[in-house]
């Protein structure tokens, strides 16, 4: 004959086995709320101050890129490895040869000293920028190529950007005025005579235009 349980054994294993069913059915109902609630309210409250924005909106060329950046990041780092504009060159990444020269707002800037966070409201021009959408060279573009005023050429976007620069200020300089104008880029190969004369025929160039 089978075994006979005590009634009053039997009641305590059940009561004991919905208890850890009831604990953990209501953890996890805990749990669930609480990740919703938390998730809600961090969807709904405002940055805090002094925080920066990931994913921001930037205008280079004169097409506005969504991209995500970090708070320090340079917009030499940004152009080159975000959106793929790698005729901005990054030399000395100190700020002090100029090969990734950029204009922001006509002005010409050092790409590698200023964060891409900082020029979201800004227009951003770099060396791809410059020749129109059939490809045409811009004119010192041209005058660069008709003069061959570079030999490795690692350096020239960002003379041809800073000269750019500087002859929206003075349109029609002296060689000794262009060579002040664009005394903040350096040249390893040392040819800054055909630079200047290379350069000199793009001024020419854009007055023709």
């Amino acid at each position: 004959m089978a075994e006979m349980k005590n009634p009053e054994e039997t009641t305590k294993t059940l009561s004991r086995r919905d208890l850890i069913k009831g604990v953990i059915a209501a953890g996890a109902v805990s749990s669930a709320g609480y990740l919703f609630r938390a998730s809600g309210v961090r969807a709904q409250q405002p940055s805090a101050a002094g925080s920066v924005e990931r994913l921001v909106t930037i205008t280079v060329n004169g097409q506005q890129r969504r991209v995500d950046v970090m708070k320090q990041e340079t917009l030499a780092t940004t152009l080159r490895y975000k959106l793929g504009l790698t005729g901005t060159k990054l030399g000395c990444d100190r700020a002090e040869c100029g090969a990734c020269t950029v204009l922001i707002d006509d002005v010409p800037h050092y790409s590698c000293s200023v964060l891409t966070q900082s020029v979201r409201a800004r227009k951003v021009v770099s060396i791809e920028g410059l020749a129109s959408a059939d490809g045409k060279l811009h004119p010192m573009q041209q005058g660069v190529v008709e003069e061959q005023g570079f030999q490795c050429a690692f350096c020239m976007s960002g003379f041809i950007m800073s000269a750019v620069g500087f002859l929206k200020v003075n349109p029609k300089p002296t060689r000794t005025e262009l060579a002040h104008g664009i005394s903040g880029n350096l040249c390893r190969c040392q040819d800054y005579d055909k630079i200047l004369t290379a350069l000199l025929k793009g001024a020419e160039n854009m007055r023709r235009a």
